[in-house]
């Protein structure tokens, strides 16, 4: 049952986690674009509306990663350990992180592309995506030190 388990684990992170943080980094270099204007406003509009949306949909799809992560957990008697409540902290870190900062700066740039392009409320929009390649960055980050716990698993007394 524990590697039926880490395999739909694994294979979660890879297939709903992964699209998201891609799609996040892609966004804010697609955002300025888009609200810059130019010829090629069009495109980067669609391509911005379509990162929102992976992300929406991936992000709700990337909440069975920590919770087949959990079932593993049970499944190998591993609940209290120093590494997987680390990596649990960060996970709700990294999804309070999406819920609170990057989709909400998302959807400002998305709402912004029907406002008019010298109008007060499209030049707060283009202001608010300064800290999203940040927010961005820091999103990715912890899953990677989460994907690091997760393979090293500093303390643990599995054995493996």
């Amino acid at each position: 049952m524990a590697k039926f388990l880490l395999s739909l684990h694994v294979l979660a992170s890879v297939l709903f986690i992964g699209p998201v943080a891609v799609a996040v980094s892609m966004f804010p270099r697609r955002a300025g674009a888009a609200l810059a204007g130019g010829p090629e406003r069009a495109a980067d509009a669609g391509m911005l509306r379509q990162l929102h949306r992976i992300t929406q949909v991936y992000a709700l799809l990337g909440i069975a990663v920590p919770v087949l992560g959990i079932g593993l957990a049970q499944v190998m008697d591993v609940l209290g350990q120093s590494w997987l409540i680390a990596s649990m902290v960060l996970t709700a870190v990294a999804a309070l992180s999406l819920l609170l900062f990057v989709l909400p700066a998302q959807q400002a740039a998305v709402d912004a592309l029907v406002l008019e392009a010298g109008s007060e409320e499209h030049g707060k929009a283009v202001r608010g995506l300064k800290l999203l390649p940040m927010t961005a960055g820091v999103f990715n980050l912890l899953w990677a030190v989460v994907v690091v716990l997760m393979i090293v698993r500093p303390g643990s007394t599995t054995g493996a």
